[in-house]
């Protein structure tokens, strides 16, 4: 394994899913409205501001984790496709776990369920691809 090129990375698919988050969740009104409607689930913006380090740092150890099983699974061939391949498989292991397992537990609607289920796919889609271009296995 390329270790340099693993933490290289993680810390790409960390900047990557802030990114593609920020605009999925913080710039289409859409999604950001539907949040509103839950202030018994949700944390305001406000408020997330003081667990937002925490946040980030266990994000940067997921896509740690995600590089590394990335790694361990690459088979050769073009980075960007394989990568994008792995995001998009981490895209629906992630809707299927994680969004609509939270449309089952908690009280939310089916827009923002779907809202998310579409934004999570794509965001890990993307993480994936960046992933693929940054890691190369060593030589």
């Amino acid at each position: 394994m390329n270790y340099p090129r693993l933490a290289l990375a993680a810390v790409g698919g960390t900047v990557a899913y802030f990114v593609v988050g920020f605009i999925m969740f913080g710039l289409l009104p859409v999604l950001r409205n539907e949040y509103a409607r839950y202030p018994a689930v949700y944390r305001t913006q406000e408020d997330m501001k003081g667990v937002m380090p925490i946040g980030m740092l266990a994000m940067l150890v997921a896509m740690l984790v995600l590089a590394t099983i990335y790694a361990m699974a690459y088979h050769g061939g073009s980075g960007a496709v394989e990568g994008t391949r792995f995001g998009a498989l981490i895209g629906i292991f992630a809707v299927c776990a994680f969004v609509i397992h939270n449309h089952v537990n908690l009280n939310i609607g089916l827009a923002l369920t779907i809202g998310q289920a579409i934004a999570y796919f794509f965001e890990w889609t993307i993480v994936g691809l960046v992933i693929g271009l940054i890691y190369k296995p060593p030589i």
